[in-house]
């Protein structure tokens, strides 16, 4: 495993992003593992989480594309602080560009805030965590919206490696349904190989006990 994704996992854990427990995710599955990206709170921690999403989304796209969507509310601050990062890491000039959860009728009006999206204007969307693909779902119209778009690809923080709507992980049946790249800065996978039985902070994060119910998750949910 690169460095910088054992960097990332513990970066989480530090901000308590990272929490093992009893969750709900968004798509209604009872979970053991919950990635919550609202706990990423001061400055720092932005600029940080910004330069990990800029790295892996340079590594899977480049710098050849014009805009960075982040859909609200979570992907707000992330499209900023990415964009924020690319160019202070490649020199990319990507401008950053959210939805509102409700037109503007008055002042700068419309459905978008951010940089204008227009005919031509290639995109990659980018998240926090995808589960059962809910979210893209309603992303995608949203962009299209907007005219002859090119979305290239989504990139989330953790691939949770379980099924979608069918049998696929989540992110290849997006990659196969949309016609796009989709990538992450780690997979659940990388997270149990750096975490399980492995002190942190002379703390073992995940013990037997975790690793059973991960395993026991992925039974059930696993691609």
């Amino acid at each position: 495993m690169e460095s910088y994704k054992e960097e990332f996992i513990h970066f989480m854990i530090d901000c308590k992003v990272l929490k093992f427990g009893d969750f709900t995710t968004k798509s209604g599955r009872k979970t053991p593992f919950f990635v919550n990206t609202g706990f990423y709170r001061t400055g720092m921690q932005l600029k940080k989480l910004g330069e990990y999403y800029a790295r892996a989304i340079h590594e899977a796209f480049g710098e050849d594309f014009d805009v960075l969507f982040g859909p609200a509310y979570k992907g707000i601050p992330l499209s900023v602080t990415t964009s924020i990062a690319m160019s202070d890491m490649y020199n990319a000039d990507i401008s950053y560009c959210s939805n509102r959860k409700e037109a503007k009728d008055h002042g700068e009006q419309g459905v978008l805030l951010g940089s204008p999206i227009s005919d031509g204007d290639r995109c990659v969307i980018i998240e926090d965590v995808t589960t059962a693909g809910t979210s893209i779902r309603e992303t995608y119209p949203i962009l299209k919206a907007q005219g002859d778009v090119s979305v290239l690809g989504l990139v989330v923080s953790v691939d949770r490696m379980e099924r979608g709507t069918g049998d696929k992980n989540a992110l290849d049946e997006i990659a196969d349904e949309f016609g796009m790249k989709t990538t992450a800065i780690v997979t659940m996978k990388e997270v149990v190989e750096c975490l399980y039985n492995r002190p942190y902070n002379g703390t073992v994060v995940i013990d037997d006990e975790r690793k059973a119910a991960i395993d026991a998750y992925y039974e059930e949910y696993g691609a």
